[in-house]
């Protein structure tokens, strides 16, 4: 049977670190029949977590593409990582997915994890479903998991099924929808359907109606037959529960015990039956603002939204096609480039095993090798009528490290692996910073970064270290000072002579004119690292040509880039050459240039220098019980408390801390509150350093250059 893009259903499964996703996949291609025997985690044996990395560390690193066929459609399953650090993976899969799955541990109930892609569920309006997985375990909650799940998402969250008896012995699901019960045998599988019995038709009746509500509200047809009938038929049902789910407005809760394979089924077919295909969804929004409907005869569009680069194949990209049918040996402008690729082979992916196929229509993922330069959020379409889709906007990084070679000669190798790494992940950044001579990079936690350096490692054999990076102070100046400085040199011939008068003062936007002086002209320079510098030509008389300002200036401008306290940039400075003196013989741009550049240095010693560091506001979330453990902290980080609030059942700390107390910040936050507590943070501002701290960073740079 053709694939149509009402066939399709694309699903991510998300959620908390051991909420058990990749396991649940495994159990939703072992019920539609592509699998035999399912693997396990443990064994490394998983369709997803393929990666020797993967295998190695135990969880998801990579979002994992699988496929299953089920009751003539086609239901597209994207695992991904449940830790924070991997959020990357998480959003470029929620860009093409239509319905998200969210993982809930039974045992844990709703976790940081679960709040961290709720935030992007809500963003890209993804209808969206919970399971409540690993009602086997002995600690298993359902009743406590439902409460958190209402109480964090509201009246939407809508129970289709309970488990009869959660913990060691689950063996029985009540589902409210079908009226059934579902009694699993020994060791899981096909379970056998019951009646529900007489002790749970009240509960289960209830819930029933409910649904029967939810379905009936959005849709006006199906309205007037529920208050005719009382009741909506099976198919009735289903049509108003797929419209209710497409818009929003409910969010199902299912019972799984994943490693058992008990409720798999069940949520596949409500996937199957109920959950939106690709063309039930909203056009996508384009680049431009407009939208782009999901039609497989018009003219084709591609977006790729995750690029790997595997051994012995290259790149691989994977797709979505928003638009029209990919054939097989097509080729597709990318106005990103202004080149042609041909995607010579298309396929269907199940982990690393991918089986080719002809063409893929509107709504359907896909993956295809070596595409010449095309990455993540490239579109390509037919040359001249390209519409651009929405490109996928990554999350600041959070943290950052300097990298460094164990020998000079590695350090080319390394940089071009890191950015091959960069081309694949949109959420590392390598910088190769000129102002503090180091190779940065920013990324989202500790755990980002390690698996960063271990696959350097193993791969491309180089070996790599983590340093402190440096951090970008900035130098000011809080007062008003003059000086002079006289430049003589006599050593034969040609001489060197200058002399240059100057004021140099705060500045700040609407100050008054400079008190005393003549300015004859002005000149405002934005700093590329921040801030202004605002340079005043006040001689009158004609003591010094005014053919030598630039001379001076360009000497200015050289200290403040490596400025006099400890060599970083200096900012929102007002100078005023008001006086000095010249010869006609000797008097050159460069001996100006260089009495401009002392006195400037002179002068700046004298106006009460200040030095500044970043700042950066932080935002927390983290649970009750870690909350003090977590304030107190941030005490010892010099952090100012912004404020505190509950979000759901998590409480969330608003501060600004600088960032050189943020090192490592990832790793402490983790191990302070077990890993539930995610945090992001943005820059903020430059702001005054206490005295203390400023004399210490001044004596460290002077005893830098006394060595050097």
């Amino acid at each position: 049977m053709a694939i149509t893009s009402k066939n399709i259903r694309n699903i991510v499964l998300l959620g908390h670190s051991g909420s058990g996703k990749t396991t649940f996949a495994e159990t939703m291609l072992f019920e539609s029949g592509a699998l035999t025997r399912m693997g396990t985690v443990e064994e490394g044996s998983t369709i997803s977590d393929y990666t020797n990395i993967e295998k190695e560390k135990g969880n998801s690193i990579f979002s994992s593409l699988m496929h299953a066929n089920w009751r003539g459609n086609k239901i597209n399953i994207i695992d991904t990582p449940g830790s924070d650090d991997f959020v990357g993976e998480v959003i470029s899969s929620l860009k093409v997915a239509d319905t998200a799955v969210l993982m809930i541990n039974a045992k844990s109930g709703v976790e940081v994890g679960t709040e961290l892609v709720w935030e992007y569920v809500e963003k890209f309006q993804t209808p969206a479903m919970f399971v409540v997985n690993q009602l086997d375990h002995e600690k298993a909650d359902f009743a406590t998991s439902l409460e958190q799940l209402k109480s964090r998402f509201g009246s939407k969250v809508l129970p289709i099924q309970y488990p009869l008896n959660a913990g060691t012995g689950f063996n029985t699901i009540v589902d409210a929808l079908r009226m059934t019960m579902y009694v699993f045998p020994e060791g899981g599988g096909k379970p056998e359907k019951q009646d529900i019995p007489d002790s749970e038709i009240g509960r289960a009746q209830e819930m029933h109606n409910l649904l029967v509500e939810a379905a009936a509200e959005n849709d006006e047809a199906l309205m007037e037959q529920f208050f005719d009938q009382g009741s909506l038929t099976e198919e009735e049902l289903a049509k108003g529960l797929t419209i209710a789910l497409a818009q929003q407005e409910i969010l199902p809760v299912f019972c799984a015990s994943a490693t058992t394979n008990m409720g798999s089924g069940r949520i596949m077919g409500f996937l199957n039956d109920i959950a939106p295909a690709p063309t039930d969804r909203a056009a996508a929004t384009l680049q431009d603002g407009g939208t782009l409907e999901c039609d497989s005869s018009a003219a084709p569009n591609v977006f790729i939204y995750k690029t790997l680069s595997e051994p012995r194949v290259g790149t691989v990209s994977y797709f979505k096609v928003y638009s029209g049918t990919l054939k097989s040996s097509d080729e597709l402008y990318n106005p990103r480039t202004s080149t042609s690729e041909r995607f010579n082979q298309l396929f269907v992916a199940n982990g690393k095993n991918r089986e080719s196929a002809d063409n893929l229509v509107a709504g359907d993922l896909g993956v295809c090798v070596k595409l010449k330069d095309s990455h993540t959020n490239d579109t390509l379409g037919t040359k001249g009528a390209v519409q651009e889709v929405e490109r996928i906007q990554f999350p600041e990084p959070r943290i950052r490290v300097a990298v460094s070679p164990p020998s000079k000669a590695d350090m080319e190798k390394l940089v071009k692996a890191l950015n091959g790494i960069q081309e694949e992940d949109p959420t590392l950044i390598v910088e190769q910073s000129q102002e503090l001579k180091q190779t940065i990079l920013h990324g989202q936690g500790q755990l980002h970064l390690d698996i960063i350096k271990y696959r350097i490692e193993k791969t491309q054999n180089i070996s790599m270290e983590f340093d402190r990076p440096r951090i970008s102070y900035r130098e000011t100046i809080t007062g008003v000072a003059n000086d002079s400085y006289r430049h003589k040199k006599q050593s034969g011939g040609a001489g060197q002579f200058a002399e240059v008068h100057m004021r140099i003062e705060p500045y700040f936007e609407g100050m008054p004119a400079p008190n005393g002086l003549t300015v004859r002209n002005q000149e405002e320079t934005e700093l590329p690292w921040g801030g202004k510098l605002v340079y005043l030509w006040c001689i009158v008389g004609g003591s010094i040509d005014a053919k030598f300002s630039n001379a001076i200036k360009k000497g200015v401008m050289s200290k403040m880039v490596e400025g006099p306290l400890t060599g970083s940039p200096c900012q929102d400075i007002r100078v005023c050459i008001y006086d000095g003196k010249m010869h006609p013989v000797d008097s050159n741009d460069m001996a100006f240039q260089l009495a401009g550049t002392m006195v400037f240095k002179n002068a700046f010693g004298q106006a009460r220098p200040q030095l500044l560091e970043p700042i950066y506001e932080v935002e927390i979330m983290c649970s009750d019980e870690v909350m003090g453990d977590v304030m107190s902290d941030l005490q010892t980080r010099r952090a100012m408390i912004l404020g505190m609030g509950a979000e759901g059942h998590y409480q969330k700390i608003n501060a600004k801390v600088p960032l050189a107390e943020l090192y490592q910040y990832s790793s402490s936050l983790r191990s302070i509150s077990q890993g539930r507590a995610k945090f992001s943070r943005t820059f903020s501002e430059y702001q005054s350093m206490t005295p203390d701290l400023q004399k210490q960073l001044i004596d460290q740079y002077q005893s830098q250059l006394e060595e050097a």
